[in-house]
Order: structure tokens, then sequence, then C-alpha cells
């Protein structure tokens, strides 16, 4: 069929073939369409939604459109998990140790900054020689011996949606359920995952902001992903404050690796992270108690073998044999440090988390533009959790920033985030529904 029927039948509402939609995607793989075809289907997809059955055609098609990785020799499920993205979020860090130590091989294709929140490979470039771009064969083979690694998408991993995506961005169709959907699990199951947990952010430092949507989207992933053959399930998860006490790229490696040292214990953090390998465990079939798969990963942190999990990792992808022991020797240090001083008394009663990650982004810890260079070195630290009773003059945070004027004006923008009340909110719960 010519694409532009298939963009009619979209548009006025009809349902689309999977012959269909994959005819579309191919051409669009092989650059046969042009950029306005693909906008006006966007924009038809935008408008008219797609069914579960088509969105599971359109991911398969996009999945297709480039290398599917396979996993010989490796004798692990293969299981992974994806965040819709929030502030001081460095699950994924933890988590690909703590769930390849219980018996997963994750293979976790991540992404850079986007917007305000962070990005797990622009943290993991703040390790000197961290490789996020090994070839096949070293990612299998690191996979094989340690069950674990953290890279960045390759350009052959389902392309169709690369450019798609470019469209969307600049067409105002991205938030479009079924093709937000399509997106992120094209790329999961090219990389031959067997199963998913989704980690959708909810709140004001989060993409989602409406319990409703988060659920819309929650529940079509859940479904596509078992519609596309992978075990996936999901959690709704808090973003109304950063989910660390620090926010910037070399101080969430050091705050996850004071996790994995158990020098930190219990933190809103560790919590998260250990819900999700737990529903990592059971969507594998490794544990089939939901509480038991939590306390398996709870020990597989205390036990350090988490941690030494993580040092080889690091190690298997250029970075320093000894970085466990000697991160502070190895991250990058901002050379200016300010604390955000409290100019009330009361109890710190809601944060404007988004404007945290942008404060971040003002120091030079994130992108404006794409090809934007990061300062690893700076950000935030010891952000004091909601509900703390403060004093006028105690100190909230600390800006890491390169100079004085950048500093001043992070210190400002922290300070505003914040409210401080007369009485205490009540404590918010880290998971806020299971998807299954």
């Amino acid at each position: 069929m010519l694409p532009q029927e298939i963009i009619r039948k979209k548009r006025d509402g009809l349902i689309l073939s999977a012959d269909e939609i994959a005819g579309f995607i191919r051409a669009l793989a092989e650059d046969r369409l042009s950029e306005g075809q693909i906008a006006a289907f966007a924009m038809a997809v935008y408008l008219r939604g797609m069914s579960d059955a088509e969105t599971v055609a359109l991911t398969l098609a996009m999945r297709d459109s480039g290398t599917v990785l396979t996993w010989p020799g490796v004798e692990r499920p293969i299981a992974d998990k994806h965040s819709t993205g929030g502030v001081g979020d460095g699950v994924s860090l933890i988590l690909a140790p703590v769930a390849a130590a219980c018996g997963l091989a994750v293979p976790m294709i991540s992404g850079r900054g986007l917007g305000h929140t962070g990005g797990t490979l622009d943290k993991l470039e703040s390790i000197p020689g961290y490789n996020i771009a090994p070839d096949a064969e070293h990612l299998r083979a690191l996979v094989r011996s340690v069950g674990a690694a953290i890279i960045g998408q390759t350009a052959d991993l389902a392309p169709a949606d690369k450019r798609l995506y470019a469209v969307r961005d600049v067409t105002a169709t991205v938030e479009s359920v079924p093709l937000i959907t399509a997106s992120i699990l094209s790329k999961k199951l090219a990389a031959g995952l067997e199963s998913l947990v989704m980690d959708v952010k909810l709140g004001n430092g989060a993409f989602m902001t409406d319990l409703a949507e988060a659920r819309v989207l929650a529940a079509s992933l859940v479904a596509v992903g078992n519609g596309a053959g992978m075990k996936t399930s999901a959690l709704i998860t808090d973003m109304n404050a950063p989910l660390s006490n620090v926010a910037g790229n070399a101080l969430e490696v050091a705050y996850a690796l004071s996790i994995l040292r158990r020098e930190v214990k219990d933190s809103r953090l560790e919590k998260v992270t250990l819900a999700l390998v737990a529903e990592m465990l059971v969507n594998a079939g490794v544990e089939h108690d939901y509480d038991q798969a939590l306390a398996r990963s709870r020990q597989a942190l205390d036990s350090g073998t988490a941690a030494d999990l993580f040092a080889r990792m690091v190690h298997g992808l250029g970075g320093p044999a000894d970085f466990l022991e000697r991160a502070g020797h190895y991250l990058p240090h901002a050379p200016v440090i300010l604390p955000v001083v409290a100019d009330e008394s009361g109890f710190l009663a809601d944060v404007a988390t988004r404007d945290l990650g942008l404060a971040v982004i003002g120091l030079g810890g994130g992108r404006l533009r794409p090809d934007d260079a990061i300062d690893h070195a700076v950000g935030l630290s010891d952000l004091l959790p909601l509900g703390s009773a403060v004093k006028a003059g105690d100190v909230l945070a600390r800006v890491h920033a390169r100079d004085a004027s950048s500093g001043e004006r992070a210190v400002r923008d922290v300070l505003a985030a914040y409210h401080i009340a007369a009485t205490a909110a009540d404590a918010r719960d880290h998971i806020l529904e299971h998807i299954r």
C-alpha cells in the first residue's frame, strides 16, 4: 500500500494491519519516505491513537529495522529495567550489579540526560576510561563473565525509532502514548531482552505529573511488552523529591558507590532500586514470591557481591581496576562549593524537584543543546529530605560549581525551590503502584 494511503487510514481513525505498519516502518528505515510523510503519520497516531495490537506491530517493526542482539553462551535470564527519568536517579548504577548478583544477565542500554533529568551514560562518563560503546563481542563476553554491562545505544539498534523520534521532536507529537511505548520497547526488544520492568516516575520532578496519565502509559507499556513476547511489568514511583541526596553526574556515581559499599543504608534510592530488582527477579522466574525476591536483592547488596560486580563491570569497560576503592581519586571535583542556607525555621514541606534538575543544568551538568559538553563535577549534594526540621541558618544543600558566579546563581535557585512550612507534611510512599 502507498504510504499516503496508510496515513489516510490512520487519519480517519481506522485500524492499520501489522503488514501495513511493517511496510511503512520498512520504508522509513530505508529512507523512502519524505519528512512530511513521517510527520503526517506521527500526527495521525497522536490524534487518533493506536490499539494495543497496532502498537505491538509498530514496536516489532521498529525493532526489526536494525540489529537484534542475541546472547549465545549467557546461561541466565536476560532482563533489564527502564525509567522514564527523574532527578538524582542513580538507580541503574546500583540495580545492574545487584540484579547480576541475583542471577540475572543485565545488558542495560542507557541514554543521556533529557530535559531536566539526568542520564546514566553521562554519569558513567565521569569515570576515566569508561567505554560506553564496546563492540558486540566484547559486550557479550562481559555479560557472560560479570552478568551486567551498562552501555549506550548503537546506531544499528532500532534505527527507525531514531528517525521517527527526530521528527516527533519538532512536530509536537512526542506526547503520544503509542509512540512513546513503541520507542521505548523497540530498543529493549532489539537488545534481546526476555523480561523488562518499567519505572514510571510520577511527580513534579518527572515528565508525568498526573497519576491517571502515568497509569495509562504504564498499562500500555505492560500490555505491549507482553504482547511482543517480553515479560513486562511496571512500578509507578514517586518523583516529588530527588531520589538521592545528590544531583549531578560524578556526585551521583559517588553516592551510588556509598550504597554499594554499605556506607549509606536504607536510603530512598536503595528502597526504590531493590523494589525494581525484586520485580525483575519475579518477572524472570528466578523468584516466585515478591517478598523473597526483595530479601534476595537486599542480601546481594549487603554481602558486597553487587559492589564487586560493579567494580568488575567498570574495569571490563575500560575504567580503573581500583575504582571501587579509590573513586574519590578518579572522579572530578568542582573547585567551588557553596552552602544553601535556610532563611526561616520550620519543616521542609515540598520541593520543586524539576527546578533542582534545571539548577544542575545551569551549572553545566546537563545540556541546553544535544552537542553541548557536560561538566561532570558540578551539581548538588547534601540535599535534606522532605519532612526535615530546619532552623534559620541551617544548610539545606551544597552547590558544587565551576566558578563563584554560577554557584551563587544556583544557590538562589535551590533556595527558591524549597518550601518551608510551620508543620511537617505526611511522608510519601516511594512505590505508588505495581502494574502487572
